[in-house]
């Protein structure tokens, strides 16, 4: 039963899956991955390359390069344990896929190492992953709105997510905040973001560092009353971020997410009793004039009498 729940959930999602692979970005990354199998396979190249195989025969690996493959496959694994979302999952493979091009490439001959490696570079460069585009309730501030949309209603709560652009753990993460989004913002909980790669000093005010090895990004901090009560992941004293796993499950937890909103749906209850109170002073009702017909009819009644 416990591999046959993430099968089914696996095809459930597959129509959005081949959807959002087939990409520019993932399509010219899948090539990438699997050029090397496509040297070493492809019938008329690989008669042209090296081998150390005992039986000569160029178009099949030889026993180092798959001991290079079962080693970085056993490396993706252990990586694979700690991801989340089905990007995170598809980028490490794609990664260590790459590096292991790049070692077999040069392995073979240092010119296709070279050629290969530049290649890579020129993608890193000028490819970027899609950013998540779904649906969402997240306002995004910028260095000059972030603390007046903090401190404008003491009342309401605020999650706001410190990320950057070029930070591969915050776009694999956006969905995921998204759907938090979608399911608990209301008048009292709000969702935020800010793009600290961008805005530095918010990153330096708020103490959330952009470097790499910080491991600070993605940082989710919330706010009651304009100020700090907590965030994950915890910096500790050397100032890196304490090994935390941003899953929708432990972000809810960790953040006490049903509590809050049951109490931020209180918080829209008062205003909207407020709203009609306010209504009532302001448009009064207009009275029913029904006496002075009811007269008129008497009097032409005793007319005609």
């Amino acid at each position: 039963m416990a591999l046959l729940t993430p099968l089914f959930a696996f095809l459930y999602h597959l129509p959005q899956v081949y959807k959002w692979l087939l990409k520019p970005y993932y399509v010219a990354s899948l090539f990438m991955s699997v050029a090397f199998l496509l040297v070493r396979k492809t019938p008329g190249i690989c008669e042209h390359l090296s081998t150390q195989r005992e039986d000569g025969n160029p178009c099949d690996f030889d026993w180092r390069e798959v001991e290079i493959l079962m080693f970085l496959s056993a490396i993706v694994m252990m990586k694979n344990r700690r991801a989340i979302t089905v990007e995170q999952h598809v980028g490490n493979i794609i990664l260590f896929c790459k590096v292991a091009n790049v070692i077999l490439f040069f392995r073979l001959d240092i010119r296709m190492g070279l050629l290969y490696l530049t290649l890579c570079i020129v993608f890193l460069m000028t490819c970027k992953p899609p950013l998540y585009m779904g649906p969402e309730y997240i306002k995004y501030f910028s260095d000059k709105t972030i603390d007046e949309e903090l401190e404008r209603d003491s009342r309401v709560t605020w999650i706001v997510e410190f990320f950057a652009n070029w930070s591969p753990e915050c776009q694999s993460f956006a969905s995921v905040y998204a759907d938090l989004s979608l399911k608990y913002n209301c008048a009292g909980l709000k969702f935020g973001k800010v793009d600290i790669g961008r805005y530095g000093e918010v990153s330096k005010k708020y103490k959330v560092s952009t470097s790499p090895l910080s491991k600070q990004l993605p940082s989710l901090v919330l706010f009651q009353g304009g100020k700090e009560v907590m965030r994950r992941p915890q910096v500790d004293k050397k100032g890196r971020a304490v090994s935390w796993s941003f899953t929708e499950e432990n972000i809810i937890r960790e953040f006490n997410l049903n509590e809050l909103y049951q109490k931020s749906k209180k918080l829209n209850k008062t205003k909207g009793e407020k709203s009609e109170k306010v209504n009532e002073l302001h448009f009064p009702p207009v009275p029913e004039e029904e006496e002075p017909e009811s007269q008129e009819v008497e009097k032409e009644t005793k007319k005609d009498k």
